[in-house]
């Protein structure tokens, strides 16, 4: 695995600070009607996609997840100004505007989604490997899920087909407790999801989501797993969100003082100690890092609000590709 070094610990830390920042702005734009339809923050679950980028070969390895989508692209490279132009329904946006919070897409930095299907993610995701091993690509694909995507027979399926074909995807549950409003418990006769990879004898295992170290550490043995044409690989990262399951969640199903004990160990909070602690930077350095952070989600907010809207013949052009389509009931 490459080596965790103080930049590491650093870049880490900003980051996840900004990702934090650049979902919190999100939050606010929404209640003021500049974000429309659903919002689905990633508060809380940071350190699993900074542990992930770590492993990963950027440029060559993919990732697809669902719609908790908005910070992945940016960590794979994609412009932050982008991705929340595209939220903005913005033609400066990833997708033209036409895809908004759930479809974020980038193909330049191999990120494939961004789905809405709740699950629809995972058989792409192994369709993505196939591709790969069958033009003799030495990639890797990162499929990530929810644990209420795990509940989809389309699961069972894709891990039966990956295992059996040894394709080289790493199936990454983010498992944060809830499916939208849904235990854990009250879905199956079992919570520990990492199991169900046992049925198809594939490598699996449960990982503390809450820390990259962890989480860089499991994923580095699964791709090389994948890379070296042993297959697939299984992995429960054990995370938290501290927004509701989208922006109209009232969260009835958990208590207050639950959510502030995860709190506890933020993994923002965790990192920043650990750089205190080993003296990597000081208060002093980490507040310019936030000040820094704020100005950048604010530039992010300028761009996307001052960007025009997509003209009305662009959602006719990426539909129809015949120009004289005839059940076109309205002149463009």
């Amino acid at each position: 695995m490459k080596k965790i070094t103080k930049e590491t610990y650093l870049n880490w830390y900003e980051n996840m600070l900004f990702w934090r920042k650049f979902e919190d702005k999100l939050a606010s734009v929404y209640i003021q009607q500049k974000v429309r339809g659903f919002l689905h923050l990633y508060n809380g679950q940071e350190a699993v996609l900074a542990g992930s980028l770590h492993a990963m070969v950027i440029g060559k390895d993919r990732m697809i997840t669902g719609y908790r989508n908005h910070v992945q692209p940016i960590g794979m490279g994609e412009d932050p100004k982008k991705v929340m132009a595209e939220l903005f329904g913005k033609v400066t946006g990833t997708s033209m505007g036409l895809g908004g919070s759930m479809h974020i897409f980038s193909k330049k930095y191999n990120f494939f989604g961004g789905h809405g299907i709740v699950g629809g993610q995972i058989p792409l995701g192994a369709g993505i490997a196939f591709g790969d091993k069958y033009f003799g690509r030495d990639n890797v694909t990162l499929c990530f899920m929810g644990d209420g995507a795990v509940r989809q027979g389309s699961l069972h399926e894709t891990l039966n087909l990956a295992t059996l074909w040894k394709l080289p995807v790493v199936f990454v549950v983010e498992n944060n407790g809830y499916a939208m409003g849904t235990s854990v418990a009250r879905t199956a006769s079992h919570q520990d999801i990492w199991k169900l990879g046992l049925g198809y004898e594939m490598p699996c295992e449960p990982v503390d989501g809450m820390n990259p170290v962890t989480v860089a550490k499991a994923l580095d043995k699964a791709i090389k797993i994948a890379r070296n044409g042993k297959g697939p690989s299984f992995i429960e990262m054990k995370t938290y969100r501290y927004r509701g399951h989208s922006m109209s969640d009232a969260q009835h199903y958990r208590t207050k003082s639950e959510v502030e004990e995860y709190r506890k160990i933020d993994p923002i909070i965790q990192i920043k100690n650990l750089i205190l602690k080993r003296k990597y930077s000081n208060q002093s350095n980490l507040d310019k890092i936030e000040s820094s952070i704020k100005e950048k989600v604010l530039d992010c907010e300028r761009f996307a609000h001052e960007s025009p809207y997509p003209e009305k013949k662009l959602m006719y052009d990426a539909v129809y590709e015949q120009s004289d389509y005839p059940f076109l009931k309205h002149k463009i």
